[in-house]
């Protein structure tokens, strides 16, 4: 089975901050901000959310089809995935640009703090889809703003069906965009964070956004998943880690199985137990994709 992941390529700078940001951040002050974490660990990883997915996509055992760009530098990235087993056809090259770049600082909760710079992700557009991928599912998952939304529009006019994961992205689009992408989509993937702002930017709740798609999941940390259908939400517990390392690429792990379930026609919350599984195997592990596959997902 064939899902094609919608999304960026990037290299992650990850850095570890020992302390709490809360501590260094002084309210009354923000309209000043200058601070510094010192940052004792740092390396750099393989990331962005379409490489993130489509590597836990092939760990469960189906065929991802990444449609991204990289830039000057992205050749190793490419090889990379295609060591992996990873279709690579609908990545593209951006000459005099760099690939996508994202700074990540993690303090000792798990809070983390971001600075992306897009790069040939800006690009990403130059790819279109005219529905000869071969693709049963797809994903739209953050990535150039002009990609999404016609990617977005693209699956849908090929019949193609998609889960909306904005993301990092969503504050990119009014209220407007957003509630086109949510007619368009099949199913809709936010954190709990991002469903608040996507309920404020489309003045409609949580209840109102699932009448208007299959199923829509509002993924929790460390409390599971909220997994909503037709104004009716049903919690799926978490799986407990083995050890909590690193958060960065959790919720790409997770939507590795979404697509993995939905492509099976597997129930809502069957879906969701097996991103929480894949979610609490990745946080395990440092970087997003260097964790390892430990059960049977059909097993779930």
């Amino acid at each position: 089975m064939s899902a094609l992941i919608c999304g960026s390529l990037a290299f992650d700078t990850i850095m570890s901050f020992e302390g709490r940001f809360a501590d260094q951040i002084l309210p009354q002050q923000l309209h000043i901000l200058n601070v510094c974490f010192l940052v004792p660990a740092l390396r750099r990883d393989f990331g962005g959310c379409a490489g993130n997915i489509a590597y836990s996509l092939k760990l469960l055992g189906d065929a991802p089809l990444p449609m991204a760009t990289v830039g000057q530098d992205g050749a190793g990235y490419v090889q990379r995935l295609q060591a992996l087993g990873i279709d690579t056809r609908y990545v593209r090259e951006v000459a005099d640009s760099y690939t996508a770049q994202a700074m990540i600082m993690t303090d000792r909760d798990n809070n983390q703090i971001t600075a992306f710079h897009p790069g040939a992700m800006a690009q990403a557009h130059i790819t279109a889809i005219d529905g000869s991928e071969g693709a049963s599912i797809a994903i739209v998952a953050p990535d150039g703003r002009d990609a999404m939304l016609q990617h977005a529009a693209q699956l849908h006019a090929a019949g193609i069906p998609f889960v909306f994961d904005p993301g990092q992205g969503l504050p990119m689009f009014n209220g407007e965009e957003l509630r086109t992408f949510i007619e368009q989509a099949s199913w809709v993937a936010v954190n709990d964070y991002e469903a608040q702002m996507l309920c404020e930017r489309t003045g409609l709740d949580l209840a109102a956004l699932s009448h208007k798609v299959r199923g829509l999941f509002v993924t929790l940390g460390a409390q599971g998943c909220a997994v909503w259908e037709q104004g009716s939400s049903t919690v799926v517990p978490p799986c407990t880690p083995q050890a909590v390392v690193d958060p960065t690429g959790c919720g790409d792990a997770w939507r590795g199985a979404l697509l993995y379930g939905l492509q099976r026609g597997w129930s809502l919350t069957r879906c969701a137990a097996l991103g929480n599984r894949m979610g609490a195997l990745k946080i395990a592990a440092q970087g997003p994709q260097n964790y390892v596959l430990d059960f049977d997902p059909a097993s779930m």
